[in-house]
């Protein structure tokens, strides 16, 4: 009986961490995706980890997202493989760490440099990394394992309750 109660406590812990560890990112606030928009100011503003999400938002049939190579983000082409994505509210999740490119392939809108955005993923919030230099960005990622700290010890005493 024990078993299945420490079971269960462990299994609402992880549904707790897990989604508090993962942000949403809604590419240009306010602004979404959309020309004349800085992207590169408002990545540089961002810290992005593997698990969090990109969304786009945008007026469908106006623009478009692609995933693009280093290659086909300069010279404002979609990669060959890149699947055009066109609901206006396209979500990436961000699966593994490197550079990542995005564009919008309408019209002239990346060849102006508008709708362009570049930017770096992280590995997992809680995973083994070189300490950097502390700046806002750290900061987002330091209150992001403080809540997950939070979360474990509450999962930690419900267990002791349980028993």
């Amino acid at each position: 009986m024990a078993s299945i109660r420490y079971f269960v406590a462990l299994a609402l812990v992880f549904a707790i961490v897990a989604p508090a560890l993962a942000t949403d990112f809604i590419v240009g606030d306010d602004n979404g995706w959309r020309t004349n928009f800085d992207y590169k100011t408002w990545a540089a503003s961002k810290e992005f980890h593997v698990g969090d999400n990109l969304i786009f938002r945008y007026s469908p049939g106006l623009h478009n997202v692609h995933r693009a190579d280093l290659v086909s983000f300069q010279n404002c082409t979609p990669s060959a493989t890149s699947v055009a994505l066109t609901t206006g509210n396209d979500m990436i999740t961000l699966a593994s760490e490197g550079k990542k490119w995005y564009l919008c392939t309408k019209a002239t809108h990346c060849a102006t440099g508008n709708m362009k955005l570049a930017i770096t993923v992280l590995p997992e919030v809680g995973s083994p990394a070189p300490a950097p230099a502390m700046s806002a960005a750290t900061k987002h990622g330091a209150a992001r394992m403080y809540l997950a700290w939070i979360t474990a010890a509450l999962g930690t005493f419900m267990m002791m309750i349980l028993n």
